[in-house]
């Protein structure tokens, strides 16, 4: 398997949210993986502290960078990603929850093709990667680590996307070399740099897949939504002036529906498992 990635979360406040994905990652990961906590100059004066004292008592080989200014999700991206050396990295929310062998998978689908530029799991929360119910804010299970089982158990067929999805994405090294970083000049605060980087990597015959044997937890917002700042609006007219059939190719996607098989078979493994189990609610 290819060398770990850098697993790199950016943050801004959203401490409770942080303090759970803090200790996701310590549950899930091996001892020794890299992990670049990229503070973007929070205002609450306790996330400093909580991620300095996570870094020191971590197994893992993490640390902590603080932003003297405020950059913006799109500019302390690409800093993290200047910060990381040539390791491939993965962008990880602060208002995810990873579960057991999250990035196993992610590693294996990496590995499965060189031409693979981005990568994103299944979640609760995360659009056209969403499960059970399609392109919908499913709730938070209450037992997310059956459903991670029940994925890695699948046999995977990582399935194009037209693009990732930022809450949990994997970006190959090779591909960040030549397609460059996020567009942090066009896109400023955030929203709208990940599709534009995953349209430039197809343009360059590059693929974004769904990594269908992985399932991560995304409680959405933490971050963005205090600052009064939701998806669309001028980005998005940013996104479309450079693409205008960015739109056109969600649509088709979502009409056709493609990852409809892999959500049933997702299901009627989750189901498998419980009947073969001790039997509980698995969707809280």
């Amino acid at each position: 398997m290819s060398a770990a990635p850098v697993v790199v979360v950016p943050i801004h406040n959203a401490l409770e949210a942080l303090d759970a994905c803090l200790a996701a990652l310590d549950r899930t990961l091996p001892a020794g993986s890299p992990v670049l906590l990229a503070d973007d100059a929070s205002t609450d004066p306790r996330i400093e502290p909580l991620a300095r004292g996570w870094c020191d008592r971590t197994r893992l080989d993490a640390r902590y960078v603080r932003r003297p200014r405020n950059l913006g999700f799109p500019a302390n991206c690409n800093a993290a990603f200047a910060e990381t050396g040539d390791a491939d990295v993965v962008l990880l929310n602060s208002d995810t929850v990873v579960t057991p062998g999250w990035l196993v998978q992610l590693r294996r689908c990496a590995d499965s093709d060189p031409r693979i530029a981005t990568i994103t799991p299944w979640s609760n929360n995360a659009e056209i990667c969403s499960w059970p119910r399609f392109c919908e804010d499913n709730p938070a299970p209450e037992f997310p680590d059956a459903i991670a089982e029940a994925a890695a158990g699948l046999a995977p067929t990582y399935p194009e996307l037209p693009t990732a999805v930022g809450f949990c994405m994997f970006l190959r090294r090779a591909a960040l070399r030549q397609l460059g970083d996020f567009d942090a000049s066009t896109f400023g605060r955030g929203y709208g740099e990940e599709n534009d980087f995953c349209l430039r990597a197809a343009a360059m015959g590059w693929r974004n897949v769904l990594c269908d044997t992985a399932y991560v937890v995304h409680h959405g917002g933490a971050s963005f939504a205090p600052l009064d700042m939701a998806p669309g609006g001028e980005n998005l007219a940013r996104l479309l002036a450079r693409w205008p059939d960015y739109n056109e190719r969600v649509a088709r996607f979502i009409m056709a529906d493609p990852l409809a098989p892999r959500r049933i078979a997702l299901e009627q493994r989750l189901q498998a498992l419980a009947a073969a189990g001790p039997q509980r609610d698995l969707f809280g």
